[in-house]
C-alpha cells in the first residue's frame, strides 16, 4: 500500500449504528483518520461529486479507493494495516466465529429486527423527509401504523437473540465473545446492534429486557463501551473535514491498492474492462454504481468510475456478499 494511514477518511453521520462499527474499530486499533460528517438523509452532494451512487453510510476512502459496506471496510482495514490487527492473533476457530457473528447480525435478522423497534413516536419518524428517505432506503413502509404493527414480532425475535448470547456465548462468564483478553473482531461484529437498540429510549420494554433478565449481555455491552471510551482517550483525535475538503483530498490522492484481478473462473463470466453495475440487495438497492470492471474476486468487486472533478477516476469497492453485479447491456454469465 502506498498511502499512510492518515489518508483514511470515514464518511458518516454520528448516530449511524453501522458507522459506529468502524469508529470503534479505528479507536481500538489507534489508527489515525479523518472524518467527513454528512446528513442522515439524501442528497449527499459531496459523495455524489466523487462519482459514488451508493447511498448507505458509512463509506471509507483510502487515497482514491472508496470502500462500501462495513463488512468490506473492516476486512480491508485488517489486511491493509496488519500490524496489531484485532484478528491477527486469532485462531482459525475464533476467526470463523467472528465471521459467523457478522453474518448473524448483518444478514441473520438481528439488526433488521432492532430497526423495527424504533418507537413510532420518535420525532425523526414523524419527519416527512426522513420517512420518505428511509422508505427509499429500506424498500418498505415507515408509516406509524406499520411500525406499531411490526413491533411484537420484532420483540419476540429479540428475546431469542438476547437469549442466544446470555445462555450461549456468554454463559460461561467470559468477558469477551471470543474468550480473548480484550475486545476482538468477534465483539466488533456482534455488539453493535445490541448497543444501538439498548440506547434507544422506549425500544425495549423493561419487563422483557433488563440487566436483571440478561445480566451477562448488559454487562458485556457496558464493558465494550468502556473499552472503547478508554481507547479513544489515547487514540488520535480524528480531523473533521468539510465536504469540499473530502472531494479535494480523495480526487488528488493516489490509489491505495494495486488493481485487483478479474477472476476468469467467476460464474458471472464478466471480463476485465467491461462496463458493469453493482448494488446492495437488502437495502439501498435503488442506487446503482456503474463503471469499468477492474477487479472481481470471491471477496469483492471493484470498478473505476469518473468523479465530477475534472473527470478524475476513482475506484469503488463493494463486497460480493449482499451485492449483485451485472453487465450493463447484458452479457456475461457462464451458467
Amino acid at each position: 500500500m502506498s498511502t499512510p494511514s492518515d489518508d483514511i477518511i470515514l464518511v458518516h453521520y454520528t448516530f449511524s449504528p453501522y458507522a459506529r462499527r468502524i469508529v470503534w474499530y479505528l479507536a481500538l486499533r489507534g489508527i489515525p483518520y479523518a472524518q467527513c460528517l454528512v446528513a442522515p438523509i439524501l442528497p449527499r452532494e459531496d459523495i455524489s461529486a466523487l462519482g459514488v451512487k451508493y447511498r448507505r453510510i458509512p463509506i471509507l476512502s483510502i487515497g482514491r479507493d472508496i470502500y462500501c459496506d462495513t463488512r468490506l471496510i473492516l476486512l480491508k482495514l485488517e489486511s491493509l494495516f496488519p500490524s496489531h490487527a484485532l484478528g491477527a492473533s486469532s485462531s482459525r476457530s475464533e476467526t470463523a466465529l467472528a465471521q459467523l457473528l457478522e453474518q448473524w447480525t448483518v444478514d441473520g435478522g438481528v439488526f433488521p429486527r432492532c430497526g423495527q423497534l424504533i418507537p413510532a413516536d420518535v420525532p425523526l419518524i414523524k419527519d416527512p423527509k426522513f420517512k420518505k428517505d428511509r422508505e427509499d432506503y429500506a424498500g418498505r413502509s415507515w408509516q406509524e401504523s406499520d411500525i406499531i404493527a411490526g413491533r411484537p414480532e420484532a420483540l419476540a425475535a429479540m428475546r431469542g437473540f438476547f437469549g442466544f448470547l446470555e445462555e450461549g456465548l456468554l454463559a460461561d462468564g467470559r468477558e469477551w465473545i471470543g474468550g480473548t483478553e480484550a475486545p476482538s473482531m468477534a465483539d466488533i461484529h456482534s455488539v453493535w446492534p445490541f448497543y444501538w437498540v439498548l440506547g434507544i429510549p422506549g425500544a425495549l420494554p423493561p419487563h422483557l429486557f433488563s440487566a436483571e433478565i440478561y445480566p451477562k449481555v448488559y454487562a458485556w455491552v457496558a464493558r465494550f463501551s468502556s473499552a472503547v471510551d478508554a481507547a479513544k482517550k489515547t487514540a488520535p483525535e480524528p480531523v473533521t473535514l468539510q465536504g469540499e475538503e473530502l472531494v479535494k483530498r480523495v480526487t488528488s490522492a493516489e490509489f491505495a491498492e494495486q488493481t485487483a484481478r478479474v477472476d476468469e473462473e467467476d460464474p458471472l463470466g464478466l471480463k476485465e474492462g467491461q462496463e458493469v453495475e453493482f448494488w446492495p440487495t437488502d437495502t439501498g438497492f435503488n442506487h446503482k454504481d456503474r463503471g469499468k470492471l477492474v477487479g472481481l474476486t470471491k471477496v469483492e468487486v471493484v470498478i473505476e468510475a469518473q468523479s465530477k472533478v475534472e473527470g478524475k477516476v476513482v475506484r469503488i469497492h463493494a463486497p460480493r456478499v449482499g451485492f449483485r453485479v451485472r453487465a450493463v447491456g447484458g452479457g456475461g454469465s457462464k451458467i
